[in-house]
């Protein structure tokens, strides 16, 4: 009898301790952020590293072709004319093209945070991001050659003077007496994320050798669309990718994760997560 009973007890207290085991993992799923292993990865791996000094070193190769051909262009939108006769220059991204502004990205991922002007904002007012690895020795070397680098970024006009002290900071070049810092809404024609407008208007000056982001919306303007769309865009310019227009990694954040829940930000957390779970193609043993 007193056996039996030791029993029962014992076997409430290990269902007890299963439920209490199955509860601590429920916690610590809920804290899990999407952003933890990404931004891990951009933050300490060699592999990141290999990855983005590969893209830049690719584009030094492709700017040599480009500077030896006098018909070539990037910038296959919006260049018209006798381009030809116009004077080199390359386009670069900013956030996570030029400058690694991961320790936003792992504040947001140590504490439960999202994406937010405010924070943003005064995250690159402390002008602490640093270059991505081959960024500053490709953007010298363009300069070397007499091809003057742009740097076109969504950041919003009242950014500019933080993200020129950032540039500034590490010696990129910034273009003299020309503006080569074109940030959204810094023009009242510049008010769209699109980037084509300011695209564009490198392209009335200069012929664009090359196109450099880590973003779809850095290279064509219809990066809006479903998951299909986008892939139907990117296959009409497929002959651009690694030459003209060259890819850097970014596994933390872009409009290739907002199509996966149709680029509608109001959703709460879950329900944006929900919907990346529903469009993974998952094995089924």
């Amino acid at each position: 009898m007193i056996q039996a009973t030791f029993a029962r007890h014992l076997r409430s207290a290990a269902g007890g301790m299963a439920l209490l085991a199955l509860s601590v993992s429920a916690a610590q799923a809920g804290d899990a952020n999407d952003n933890l292993n990404s931004t891990l990865w951009m933050q300490t791996a060699v592999e990141y590293r290999g990855a983005t000094m590969g893209a830049y070193r690719l584009a030094a190769l492709m700017l040599d072709r480009a500077l030896a051909d006098g018909n070539w262009t990037a910038a296959v939108a919006e260049q018209s004319g006798a381009y030809q006769d116009l004077p080199p220059a390359v386009i670069l991204d900013v956030d996570e093209t030029v400058l690694d502004n991961s320790d936003y990205q792992a504040w947001m991922a140590l504490n439960d945070e999202t994406f937010g002007s405010k924070t943003w904002g005064e995250f690159v007012n402390t002008v602490t991001s640093r270059p991505i690895p081959g960024a500053l020795e490709f953007a010298k070397y363009a300069e070397s050659k007499s091809v003057k680098v742009f740097y076109v970024s969504n950041r919003t006009g009242d950014l500019e003077d933080a993200t020129r002290k950032n540039l500034e900071k590490f010696g990129f070049p910034l273009g003299g007496n020309v503006d080569t810092v074109l940030l959204k809404k810094e023009r009242p024609e510049w008010e769209s994320s699109k980037k084509g407008p300011r695209r564009a208007h490198v392209a009335k000056d200069y012929r664009v050798l090359l196109v450099l982001g880590d973003n779809f919306g850095d290279f064509v303007d219809e990066y809006k669309g479903t998951l299909s769309e986008r892939q139907a865009v990117m296959d009409s310019h497929k002959d651009l990718w690694g030459e003209r227009w060259i890819v850097l990694p970014n596994p933390s954040y872009g409009s290739w994760e907002s199509a996966a829940f149709d680029h509608d930000h109001k959703l709460s957390e879950q329900e944006k997560r929900d919907k990346k779970h529903g469009v993974l193609s998952a094995w089924k043993p």
